[in-house]
């Protein structure tokens, strides 16, 4: 698990100093183009993913308290800020093409749409690891090797929310 969060993080990074490149090349065109956007929305999401994070954290605590009942619940609650995060995306998005801002307008365009799509694409995962979780968290006692397995997802759900903190500033908010 720790190979592959390391590879996503490295390929991620690899994405930002590419973008902070285009940035640097067309910076007023970047400028203008970012005005498209609702910071609003963008931080609507980092709260939905904050507090979802928060949520696995207590998860973990309650399995490895063994309560599974409370962590099934956390879990669940975890699952609807990534929920909730998706239909905010999803009207933030119609927004956006709807109001003619669509990928191949320019490099700035490009670059949100793809690095938010494959946020996005890491989200929708991770809500699948929630769910595996939750069957999980289920069990009234888990194994070694199972409670590995739970917190290598719940390193994945935090990675998403990382990744998103990193995104927010960097494509909405840096002038």
């Amino acid at each position: 698990m720790w190979v592959f969060l390391f590879g996503d993080l490295t390929l991620f990074a690899v994405f930002f100093v590419l973008y902070l490149a285009y940035r640097a090349k067309e910076r007023d065109l970047f400028l203008v183009a970012q005005q498209n956007l609702n910071p609003g929305a963008g931080f609507v999401n980092t709260l939905l993913l904050l507090t979802s994070s928060l949520f696995v954290v207590l998860a973990m605590r309650d399995i490895r308290r063994l309560r599974p009942r409370a962590a099934t619940r956390m879990i669940a609650a975890a699952f609807l800020g990534g929920l909730g995060f998706v239909i905010v995306k999803f009207f933030e998005y119609r927004s956006e093409l709807t109001h003619g801002f669509v990928p191949d307008i320019n490099d700035f365009a490009a670059c949100y749409y793809l690095l938010t799509g494959f946020h996005l694409f890491h989200l929708v995962l991770g809500m699948g690891v929630l769910v595996f979780l939750s069957t999980r968290a289920r069990l009234p006692r888990l194994t070694a090797r199972q409670l590995a397995v739970v917190e290598g997802g719940a390193c994945f759900w935090h990675l998403v929310d990382l990744l998103w903190i990193i995104l927010f500033p960097l494509l909405y908010l840096a002038k």
